[in-house]
This record gives C-alpha cells, structure tokens and sequence, in this order.
C-alpha cells in the first residue's frame, strides 16, 4: 500500500474512533511534520523558544484531545495541520508579546512577507490580517495559510484546495499584494 493511501486509511479509522490508527500514523507522517513545522518556525525571530519538535507535538495534543475532523485524505490532514500550527504560534507569540507588555513591530511582518522565508514576522499583525481577508475572502486566505504557513508550493496548494495551479497563483499574488497593502497600514 502507497504511503498517501495509507495515511489516508489511517486517517479515516481514525475519525471512525479507532485510536490505534492514530498510533499506526504518528510515524508515518512525523518526519513531514516536523519538517512544516521547520518551514513554519523559519518564519520567527531567531531567539524563538517553541521548537519544531515542541511544535509537532503541540499538533498532535489539539488533535487527540479534541473531536476528530471529517478527514479526507492525506492532503486535507496536512492542510489541518498547518492551519493548527499556525494557531500554536500566533498563541505563542501572543503570550510572548502580552509579556513584553504590547512590544511587537507590524512593521517587520509588511517587509518579511515579500519573501518566502522570513524571519522576524510579527505573527499577531499578520494573524488579524489574515482573519479580515478571511472575511473577504476565505479562499485567498486559505492559500496564504497553506503557502505561507504550511510551506506548500503551488502546485501542492492547488491540488490541496482543488484548483488549477494557474488560478492559486493568481490568488496568491493578490492575497499578497492585499496583505502587503494591511500590514503596511496597520504599521504606520
């Protein structure tokens, strides 16, 4: 049987209420999470304290300890994931800002966003910015979250929200080119 197909199988005992089929599937799709995780985490500061280990497991804590998704397949499980992972973080860095009493420079996440792997972004600003597109727009938002977030390429995302590579990369300059124009107002 194909890794994806059975991840998938996995998947669906899972949701079904078998709890070994959890078990079965942390190894198998472990090592992909830890590296989106890495992906994810490229995007913080460098003193950072979560790390991507921390953060996998984080994952799988919010997964098991509440209600199982409908899952899908394999794609929509790591489209899940990536979306948890983002949350984890915005929570992280929530709390570390609440501790520094309000610190944060919105200003970092309009200039990091341009690139692909950033460091240094204010997660919180770019967290609110995403939920007003996500009002806008939930489809430009999804792919922000899966391109950004989830480190997927294009072609990954289009095959995750099921539509043609042409017109998620259309989507995403625009959610880009939106975001860009947010984040800078917000920063100034």
């Amino acid at each position: 049987m194909s890794s994806r197909r059975e991840i998938t199988t996995l998947l669906v005992r899972w949701r079904d209420g078998d709890s070994s089929a959890l078990d079965a599937l942390v190894p198998i799709v472990y090592g992909e999470l830890r590296g989106l995780a890495r992906s994810q985490l490229r995007h913080e500061r460098r003193d950072h304290t979560l790390q991507a280990t921390a953060l996998v497991n984080e994952l799988f804590l919010r997964l098991a300890g509440g209600g199982v998704p409908d899952w899908q397949n394999r794609a929509h499980f790591f489209g899940i994931a990536a979306r948890v992972m983002r949350q984890v973080l915005v929570a992280h860095a929530r709390r570390h800002l609440a501790q520094k009493r309000g610190g944060g420079d919105a200003s970092a996440a309009v200039d990091a966003f341009q690139l692909p792997h950033a460091e240094g972004i204010d997660l919180h600003a770019l967290d609110m910015a995403l939920e007003v597109l996500a009002a806008h727009d939930p489809d430009q938002a999804r792919i922000v979250e899966l391109r950004f977030f989830g480190g997927y390429t294009i072609k990954e995302t289009a095959a995750i929200v099921r539509r043609s590579p042409a017109t998620v990369s259309r989507e995403w300059e625009l959610a880009r080119m939106w975001l860009y124009r947010e984040l800078r107002q917000g920063a100034a």
